[in-house]
């Protein structure tokens, strides 16, 4: 009697719904059945139909393979020609809020690209996707370390790339690759007018930063998860330059390449993109030394370089116009993390050619502590250069003061860096 009432109910929820897939009784009263995504549990007893999550031996994996891996790969690594994320991009893993998982699963992205599974997916489903597509960041593949479904060497190789907090340590760039479509802002501040402590009343100048400061402002844009492109400013007192730049990723650590490179190139105009314009191409080399340190070398080539002097004032006419002279060197630097959102760097550029044309006596140097936290990152640390742009980052305090002891230790000045993803 109670297999005939089962059967008459669950032909009558059939009806209403349409085809559905009948599953086990958990019950003599019970029946499941499952709809568009959906699971209900039909209790024929109490007469009631109570939505219910996925059944308890679905896996997370199987649900990813069905309804995801066709746009984000079976390993969770995207797809090249859909342009879909690497889940198993650690600093990516750290940019997105798990409400933004959620919400992308829910109603979708991009204008449609990615459709939206609200209403094709139960919640309990969709909350199953989002702890799975956040397994991939632990060691490079989902399911977490006891996953069987990627070598252990994957694993390992994945967990010793070291991630990079900001674009630049202090002023050398780190090649880091952007999100797509992510938008990153840099703003600098250089006190270079005050040691930090030779001289009179430094605690009560609090060793130079309650000194003049040059400000500078930048924004990047990634095009795609390769190229971005990017603006930065500096001010009046500094030539007043404007920079914009084009950069590429060749190579990533983290699609198995065995060093990171990029390519940069850019063009920096003096009074507001005005006059004196200097050309720039870099190369970003780095290499991660396990997890939680990363070499680079930077070879840069910039024509038309311009001596760093100090304009006479806020006027147009107060930018000197000075000749320009080709210079090719060579940045190194270094970051190690202390704590996982804690690291020290450091960072040398000496010029190679032309040095003493442009007034540059000793190389360059910087070193400081950042802190890196979602999507934020912040460096604050001494360096000899009050420069930020690429041709302008290897001149020094000496050079820009006219003192040709200001570059030693003994001038060493504060400055910092702060980094914000806003979308």
């Amino acid at each position: 009697m109670n297999d005939y009432r089962k059967l008459i109910y669950s032909v009558l929820l059939l009806l209403t719904l349409g085809s559905a897939s009948i599953f086990a009784d958990t019950t003599d009263s019970t029946v499941i059945l499952e709809h568009n995504g959906k699971r209900y549990m039909v209790d024929t007893a109490a007469m009631t139909v109570q939505e219910i999550g996925p059944a308890k031996g679905e896996e997370a994996s199987a649900l990813f393979q069905k309804n995801c891996a066709e746009c984000h790969g079976a390993d969770g690594k995207g797809v090249a020609s859909v342009h879909t994320p690497d889940f198993t991009n650690p600093a990516l893993q750290r940019s997105l809020r798990t409400e933004d998982i959620l919400n992308a699963i829910r109603n979708g992205k991009d204008g449609g690209r990615m459709p939206a599974w609200s209403g094709k997916l139960t919640d309990a489903q969709i909350d199953t996707l989002s702890t799975y597509i956040r397994s991939f960041s632990k060691t490079g593949r989902a399911g977490g370390i006891g996953s069987s479904s990627r070598p252990a060497q994957e694993a390992n190789r994945t967990s010793n790339i070291y991630e990079p907090g900001d674009d630049v340590l202090f002023s050398l760039p780190t090649g880091r690759a952007v999100d797509e479509h992510g938008l990153y802002v840099n703003f600098m501040h250089r006190f270079p007018y005050d040691a930090a402590f030779t001289g009179p009343s430094r605690g009560g100048e609090l060793f130079g930063l309650d000194s003049f400061a040059l400000p500078s402002f930048g924004l990047r844009y990634g095009v795609t998860d390769k190229l971005s492109i990017s603006i930065l400013r500096s001010p009046s007192l500094i030539g007043r330059p404007i920079q914009l730049m084009a950069a590429y990723n060749i190579l990533d650590e983290h699609h198995e390449a065995p060093l990171n490179i990029a390519v940069r190139v850019s063009i920096e105009g003096q009074n507001n993109f005005r006059k004196n314009y200097t050309q720039n191409i870099e190369g970003v080399f780095s290499r991660s030394v396990t997890s939680k340190a990363q070499f680079y070398v930077v070879p840069t080539f910039s024509f038309d370089a311009r001596p760093l002097v100090q304009a006479s004032g806020f006027l147009s006419s107060d930018i000197p116009d000075l000749p320009g002279v080709n210079t090719f060197s060579i940045g190194v630097g270094a970051a190690y993390d202390i704590r996982p959102t804690v690291a020290l760097i450091g960072e040398v550029i000496p010029t190679l050619l032309n040095a003493s044309e442009l007034g540059i006596h000793r190389p360059a140097y910087s070193f400081g502590i950042q802190k890196k936290i979602f999507r934020h990152a912040f460096t604050f640390g001494l360096t000899t250069s009050p420069g930020v742009t690429v041709s302008e980052r290897a001149a020094t305090r000496a050079e820009f003061l006219g003192e040709p002891s200001a570059d030693t230790p003994w001038g060493l000045f504060f400055g910092f860096d702060l980094m914000r993803q806003i979308h």
